[in-house]
């Protein structure tokens, strides 16, 4: 796992919080100082927030588990869209459809359906039994499906963890990742409650810059997990060595132990001799 590089962070303004007049009181403990009205965030306790989370998620894609990347904002949409898809992860950047997760069952048969919709129109016979009008609706009805649904097309149980950027204005999604119990990554700026979240990281969440610094060193500990379970499998796969193959191993360890012990107690006569 790369170390964080603190620079990086001063520099894509990860320490730039809300107005002071804003701010939310529990987030007291990572606030720096305040400038010109601005709450100026702990970058050392931004930077020890990330390592933590970073673990984590490691372990999670380690496990071969799901981690929901969930932004909506427009200046965070195409960032996650892009990390999540590096590391095969799900993602929700359009608006959070109320029950995505605490009602998943129904939102899966929407999917299906979504599917369902994507083989017809795929299939070549489809162009004799259905006529321009019938295509032109369900091509519609399917493109806003995957507006909303596309991201998530691949999971079929919920998530184990979700990845927030900006717990205020994902407050349905973090109430409903909450109230079924999957544990939060989240950043959290100043005007934060970071006592939500399991593992709150306390950055700016408004700058482009600065989601994408944290987005990518998160989706960089995802990698490695991912790494590492890969490599475990391959090492798992590997045939184990014949019966055989480890007669004759064991066969010639003996020839060569013997030919030492021989070769030691002859050079033991000679030194009596030469005495």
């Amino acid at each position: 796992m790369q170390k964080i590089n603190h620079k990086e962070l001063l520099d894509a303004g990860v320490h730039f919080g809300h107005l002071k007049r804003k701010w939310n009181p529990k987030m007291a403990p990572n606030i720096f100082m305040e400038k010109k009205g601005i709450h100026i965030i702990d970058l050392y306790k931004t930077g020890d927030a990330m390592e933590n989370a970073a673990k984590a998620m490691a372990n999670i894609a380690k496990s071969g588990r799901k981690i929901l990347y969930i932004a909506t904002k427009k200046q965070a949409k195409d960032v996650i869209e892009k990390n999540a898809g590096e590391v095969n992860m799900p993602f929700v950047t359009e608006r959070w459809l109320g029950g995505m997760l605490t009602n998943f069952s129904t939102i899966r048969k929407s999917i299906k359906k979504m599917q369902s919709i994507e083989k017809l129109l795929a299939d070549p016979g489809s162009n004799t039994s259905l006529t321009k009008r019938e295509r032109l609706t369900l091509g519609r009805e399917k493109q806003k499906m995957e507006k909303y649904l596309g991201g998530i097309a691949t999971i079929n149980r919920l998530p184990a963890a979700v990845f927030i950027v900006d717990i205020v204005h994902e407050h349905i999604a973090l109430a409903e990742a909450r109230k079924l119990n999957i544990p939060t990554f989240a950043m959290v700026d100043t005007n934060s409650d970071p006592t939500l979240v399991d593992f709150p990281i306390p950055a700016n969440d408004d700058a482009a810059k600065s989601i994408k610094v944290v987005a990518d060193y998160l989706t960089g500990a995802i990698k490695d997990g991912l790494g590492e379970r890969k490599k475990a499998k391959e090492e798992e796969a590997k045939p184990a060595p014949k019966k055989d193959e480890v007669d004759k191993a064991v066969e010639v360890a003996e020839k060569a132990e013997v030919k030492a012990t021989a070769e030691a107690v002859k050079e033991k006569v000679e030194e009596k001799t030469e005495k």
